[in-house]
């Protein structure tokens, strides 16, 4: 049997392995982004299916983009400009992540912002994706589809993570550091980054540290 992190896509193979997965303990973490073992999952047997012929994608419709938040034009810009930064576009990186900073400067602040709530709605998202993957597959974009791999993969990451300190609270971040990755938001506890990213494969220099706040 072989088990798939839902993180990283790290794949852990009974029959290579000294030790079957089942044996593991609770404790043991992936060894390539230190996702828990509740986060692996058995592998599937895909059938190939035939390529879905490539349409055009429908524009978004300018009232959807009406209804955004201040914090989700934020977050939105923000991928904007990780994206942008991916493809060297620089110029445009750096416009997208001053809007960004626009909006995080004017988005009130949440009063209900407790490591539970935070669980809950990451487990929420996490729920969604199908569907959102679903749509892109269905509409044949490509660059869609791609978001929604390294969208749910980091959020799975930071569900865990989240889960994970309500476990064991802050003995768990002691003498550890706190990375994120800058291009697609992968989060990493250690002392150090990983080499490359496990989500976008990006060089450990593209991790940022976050330095605790008073």
């Amino acid at each position: 049997m072989r088990y798939v992190c839902q993180i990283c896509g790290y794949i852990y193979d009974d029959a290579k392995e000294k030790v079957p997965f089942s044996d593991l303990p609770d404790t043991w973490t992936c060894p390539l982004c230190g996702a828990k073992k509740s986060d692996f999952k058995p592998e599937e047997v895909i059938t190939p299916q035939s390529p879905t012929p490539l349409v055009q994608p429908a524009p978004v419709p300018e009232e959807d983009m009406k209804g955004l938040s201040a914090g989700q034009f934020s977050a939105l810009c923000s991928n904007l400009a990780r994206g942008c930064e991916k493809q060297y576009k620089n110029e445009e990186a750096e416009l997208f992540r001053q809007l960004a900073d626009y909006f995080a400067a004017i988005t009130p602040a949440v009063n209900d912002a407790t490591v539970e709530n935070i669980a809950k709605l990451l487990a929420e998202d996490i729920e969604n994706y199908p569907s959102v993957r679903a749509t892109a597959d269905a509409s044949a974009d490509r660059g869609a589809a791609r978001i929604c791999v390294w969208g749910e993969k980091v959020t799975r990451m930071l569900s865990s993570l989240v889960n994970r300190y309500l476990d064991e609270g802050e003995r768990w971040l002691a003498g550890n550091n706190i990375w994120v990755c800058t291009v697609c938001g992968f989060v990493f506890v250690g002392e150090n980054p990983p080499e490359i990213c496990p989500v976008c494969k990006v060089p450990a220099w593209k991790f940022e540290k976050m330095e605790g706040r008073a």
